[in-house]
Order: C-alpha cells, then sequence, then structure tokens
C-alpha cells in the first residue's frame, strides 16, 4: 500500500520515498535519501536498467513553491511531491 507524500519542512518523511518515470522505453525508479535545503541538494538511488546510482542533484523551486530536481538529458523535471511513501511491508 502506497500513501502520497504531504509537502512539510519534515524530510525525514521523505526518506526512501519513491517515483518512476518511463524514459520511452523503461521505467527508471528513484528513491529519496536525502533533501538538503540549505545545500538545494536532494540525494537519490536511482534505479536504471538493473543499475543502482547514488545521485545528488540540485533542487529547485518552481513558480508554485514545490520542489524539483532535472533528470537526465532533456532535464526532465522530478518533483518531489511526486514521489510516494514506500510501505515497509513490501521489503520485509
Amino acid at each position: 500500500m502506497k500513501h502520497d507524500v504531504s509537502r512539510t519542512n519534515e524530510f525525514r518523511k521523505y526518506y526512501l520515498s519513491e517515483f518512476e518515470l518511463y524514459d520511452g522505453e523503461e521505467f527508471i525508479t528513484f528513491n529519496i535519501v536525502h533533501i538538503d535545503t540549505e545545500k538545494k541538494e536532494i540525494q537519490v538511488a536511482v534505479t536504471d536498467r538493473g543499475k543502482i546510482s547514488l545521485i545528488t542533484y540540485d533542487l529547485f523551486t518552481d513558480k508554485e513553491g514545490k520542489l524539483y530536481f532535472e533528470y537526465g538529458p532533456t532535464y526532465e523535471r522530478v518533483k518531489v511531491d511526486d514521489f510516494e511513501e514506500v510501505d515497509n511491508e513490501t521489503y520485509a
């Protein structure tokens, strides 16, 4: 069971929250590891075609005040609010 992640200043709630992006061929899975609002960075575990990478992206704010980072050669906007909490029972 997944739950929507609500926008909050308590970023620990986002830990390991998940988002999937379809790139036209495969799904790429993102899991939030850490958000640092002072440095304006987000650290994400990216699973792409079986390879897992830990990547730090710059964190931006759009016109509506929503946080996002840009991914890939087309700078696809990945919004933090689009991530969903992962149910711990899934991985138990």
